[in-house]
C-alpha cells in the first residue's frame, strides 16, 4: 500500500535516517542482551540515591503533566549558575533542544557549519529542515576551530555547531580558545556550543558563564544525561542571552519535559557530592580503559568525557572487526563514523565489573583476530 500522498517534498526526499542504532535494537537483532553496556556514554554509575528516592516519591503523581515552564528547575539552575531564570530554557535533552534550534533558524538552503564526523543528531535535525550542511575535517583528532571559523565566514552560515569536550573523540579546546572562536564569528552566525560532557572536563576547558553571557549569538547546551546519570529522563537546558533564549518558547513542546524528569533533575542538581563522586569514578575508569587499550597496542586519545576513544592502529576495517566481534560476545561499544576517526573504537566509562568483562572479552577477540 502506498504512503499518504501529502507529505512535504522535503520529507519525501530524505532517507529514513537513524543517527544512532540503540543497544536495544541490537539486542533484538542478536536475540539476547549485552552483558556489558559501554557504548552509549550513559552513566553506568547511575543517579544519586537521593534522586532515586525522589523519583520513587514522585512516581504516584506521574499521572500529572510536568510544569510547562519547568519553573523550579530553571530557577534552581539559575541560582547554581549565577544567572537569571530568563537566561535558561529546559527541554527534552540536548537532542530535543537542537531540534528546536534547527526549527528556529534553518530553512531550505540555510548554510550550517559543523565538523565532519561530529554529533550526527545535529545533522539529522538540520537536514530535516532542508539546511545546507557544510563540514570541515578534524585536525589531530580535535574539531578544527580555524577551519570552522573560515567556513562560517565563507558560507555566511546562520549556525555553527561545536562540541567541547568533543563527541566522538573526547578531545577538547581551552576555554580561552572557545571564547576567542565565539567572538570571532560574525554576529549573524549563531554558535551552538554543546557542553554535554562539561562536568567531566577540566575546569580550563569551560568558559566561565559570565564570559559569554553578553553574546546574543551564543547558546550553550547542557544536560542531565551524562554525569548526573539521567539519560532516560531526557532533561537538558540551554544557556544564553534572555532575548535569544526566549525564542525557544515560540516553538517548544510546552509539556515535553516530564514531571519525573523535572523532579529528578532538581534532586540531582542539589546533590553535588554525588556528582563529584561520579566524576572521580569517571576519571579512574578512563585510566582503566586506557590501560586496557594500551595492553593491546591501542593508543588511547586523552579524554575529557565519560568515554575513551582508542586508536586501533589501522583502518576502519580492523576497528569495525573489533567492534563486531565484541558485540557477538555481548559487549556493546561504538566507533566514530567517518575517516580518519573511524580507525578507532569508543568505550564508555562504567563500573569495574563491566570494565572487567570488556577487558576479558577484548583479550579473546584480539587473540582470535590476531
Amino acid at each position: 500500500m502506498p504512503a499518504f500522498s501529502r507529505f512535504t517534498a522535503l520529507a519525501q526526499s530524505l532517507p529514513p535516517t537513524v543517527p544512532f542504532v540503540g543497544p536495544e535494537t541490537q539486542e533484538r537483532a542478536r536475540g539476547e542482551s549485552f552483558i556489558a553496556r559501554l557504548g552509549a556514554n550513559e552513566s553506568g554509575f547511575g543517579p544519586a540515591p537521593s534522586v532515586i528516592q525522589t523519583i520513587t516519591r514522585e512516581a504516584e503523581l506521574c499521572w500529572r503533566y510536568g510544569d510547562s515552564e519547568s519553573h523550579d528547575l530553571r530557577h534552581a539552575l539559575a541560582a547554581h549558575l549565577g544567572l537569571g531564570a530568563d537566561n535558561l530554557v529546559v527541554g527534552e535533552g540536548i537532542d530535543g533542544l537542537l531540534g528546536l534550534l534547527a526549527r528556529l533558524i534553518v530553512e531550505p538552503g540555510t548554510s550550517v557549519v559543523t565538523s565532519l564526523g561530529a554529533y550526527p543528531t545535529f545533522n539529522f535535525h538540520v537536514s530535516g529542515f532542508g539546511g545546507k550542511l557544510v563540514t570541515v575535517p578534524y585536525r589531530e583528532d580535535r574539531e578544527d576551530l580555524d577551519a570552522l571559523l573560515a567556513a562560517a565566514r565563507r558560507e555566511d552560515a546562520a549556525l555553527v555547531y561545536l562540541s567541547n569536550p568533543d563527541n566522538p573523540m573526547g578531545t577538547w579546546h581551552s576555554a580561552d580558545d572557545i571564547v576567542a572562536f565565539a567572538r570571532a564569528l560574525p554576529e549573524t552566525t549563531l554558535l551552538a556550543l554543546d557542553e554535554a560532557y562539561g562536568e567531566t572536563a577540566p575546569a580550563a576547558a569551560l568558559p566561565e558563564i559570565a564570559t559569554l553571557a553578553d553574546m546574543p549569538n551564543v547558546l550553550r547546551f547542557r544536560t542531565f544525561s551524562k554525569a548526573y546519570g539521567l539519560a532516560g529522563q531526557r532533561v537538558g537546558y540551554v544557556i544564553g542571552v534572555a532575548e535569544t533564549v526566549s525564542m525557544f518558547h515560540r516553538v517548544r513542546n510546552h509539556f515535553g519535559v516530564n514531571r519525573l524528569g523535572q523532579s529528578a533533575a532538581l534532586a540531582a542538581l542539589a546533590d553535588q557530592a554525588w556528582l563529584a563522586d561520579v566524576v572521580d569514578r569517571v576519571v579512574k575508569a578512563r585510566d582503566r580503559i586506557s590501560a586496557i587499550g594500551r595492553s593491546h597496542g591501542f593508543k588511547p586519545i586523552p579524554s575529557a568525557t565519560n568515554f575513551v576513544t582508542l586508536d586501533c592502529g589501522a583502518g576502519v576495517e580492523r576497528a569495525k572487526m573489533i567492534l563486531d566481534e565484541l558485540a557477538k560476545r555481548g559487549v556493546f561499544i561504538r566507533m566514530p563514523s567517518v575517516a580518519p576517526l573511524n580507525r578507532c573504537i569508543r568505550v564508555s566509562t562504567g563500573p569495574e565489573a563491566e570494565l572487567a568483562i570488556f577487558e576479558s572479552i577484548l583479550a579473546e577477540v584480539m587473540t582470535d583476530i590476531g
